[in-house]
């Protein structure tokens, strides 16, 4: 574990040259502060371990190090973001749902749900559930299932077109 003084030398010998590739890659300042600054919350409480030979003693090593967790960090969030997209605009709102009273939504809601539960196999059915009833993540359903994140949005993706087609949503 990095001592306190150590981690602060860290802070101040690439702090900047960290920020500016966050920025670079993700095009926004803010979230460019987040992942740096995170990156420094998981040296802080050990969740990154320096190897022994790029120790703030080794101020190049160390700045490469963390140059390669920072283009790691922001691939990562890149990733999920797209990911999000891509499950957002495969089932959009209907605007004439929206306007339906809320027992007519809930029923439709719960003709979606027998649909699956009734036609679909697995592992789309566990699939549709973990993202809809426990609103998790792809990532987090991947996890969960001990799946590829891609295979876990495809198979989101076959299910939610088999509902676009059986109840004519475009």
């Amino acid at each position: 574990m990095l001592e306190q003084r150590d981690i602060e030398l860290l802070f101040r010998q690439n702090y900047c040259e960290m920020n500016h590739l966050a920025k670079v890659m993700l095009g926004n300042d803010g979230e460019a502060e987040d992942v740096v600054q995170d990156i420094f919350l998981r040296i802080a409480s050990s969740v990154i371990a320096f190897p022994s030979d790029q120790r703030p003693s080794v101020p190049q090593k160390s700045g490469n190090y963390l140059l390669v967790a920072v283009r790691n960090a922001c691939l990562n969030r890149i990733r999920q973001k797209q990911l999000h997209e891509k499950v957002k605009n495969l089932l959009p709102i209907d605007a004439d749902v929206d306007l339906q009273p809320i027992d007519k939504q809930q029923e439709r809601f719960e003709d979606i749900a027998a649909f699956v539960d009734g036609q679909m196999e697995e592992p789309h059915r566990s699939i549709f559930h973990l993202r809809f009833d426990e609103d998790l993540t792809i990532a987090d359903i991947a996890r969960r299932l001990d799946m590829n994140p891609n295979t876990t949005y495809k198979y989101l993706a076959q299910c939610l077109e088999h509902i676009r087609q059986h109840f004519h949503i475009h």
